[in-house]
């Protein structure tokens, strides 16, 4: 399986640390966000690896330069010129996974123990167009699924907005998304919009006719680093992880 981590991001949430570097190279425990996830993606057997960039571009990649790209097939996709969100870099990235096959896609600030294979075998199993990692948390923007975990609709609980997708369906529930997806590259065919967009709006444009599902997954051993306060959190997490894989 291919992967593309999004490290574009200008990691506003993440200042004062990434007025001086980009977020995907903001250490946790000494280590770099993104080296921490590319070796875990090596020790899942993912070594085709492409990364979008923009903010502090030249960092990343000469980081990855100094490391021999780590001994895998890492691909940059530079989005300097603008940033493209996660729905417009990923389009830009479609030509990497030209090999018929699902992809995983992660953000580089999270930390997780969600299983790809069994998340793999769930996205088969469905005939999923996307499979999204989820969990019951706390948060301000969840997904609404079915009783069949298939995506029905989107909700900001800040400002009260709804976005429905399959507006017939009741007894939803919410879910809060992982920064974790499993895509099929048919996905392309059918986004109709170019440049700058999300990923969220071409799920819930897609999810009326397509199977977009939720994974749900442990929420315990998973952290979303973006803010300063959450990378004392991510350094726990890191090391119960890393106890488990050896």
């Amino acid at each position: 399986m291919k992967a593309m981590i999004f490290a574009a991001g200008l990691g506003t949430r993440l200042k004062p640390y990434t007025q001086t570097m980009p977020k995907a190279l903001v250490p946790v425990a000494g280590v770099p966000m993104l080296e921490i996830l590319i070796r875990h993606l090596q020790r899942n057997g993912i070594n085709d690896i492409l990364i979008n960039v923009h903010h502090f571009a030249g960092q990343v990649i000469e980081f990855i330069r100094q490391n021999n790209n780590f001994d895998a097939n890492i691909i940059i996709s530079n989005e300097e010129d603008l940033l493209l969100d996660t729905g417009g870099g990923l389009k830009k990235a479609a030509w990497f996974f030209n090999d018929r096959q699902p992809f995983l896609v992660q953000n580089v600030d999270v930390i997780s123990d969600v299983s790809y294979s069994n998340m793999l075998d769930f996205h088969k199993s469905n005939s999923a167009l996307a499979t999204l990692a989820v969990c019951s948390r706390e948060t301000s923007r969840y997904f609404l699924f079915d009783e069949q975990m298939q995506l029905c609709g989107w909700e900001n609980t800040q400002t009260a907005e709804i976005r429905m997708a399959r507006p017939d369906i009741q007894n939803l529930t919410k879910n809060a998304f992982s920064g974790v997806h499993i895509i099929d590259p048919s996905i392309f065919e059918l986004m109709d919009k170019d440049g700058k967009f999300s990923i969220v709006d071409t799920y819930l444009g897609l999810a009326a006719t397509n199977k977009i599902m939720g994974y749900k997954h442990n929420p315990d051993n998973w952290v979303d680093m973006g803010k300063p306060q959450e990378l004392i959190k991510a350094e726990i997490i890191l090391g119960k992880l890393n106890s488990l894989e050896r």
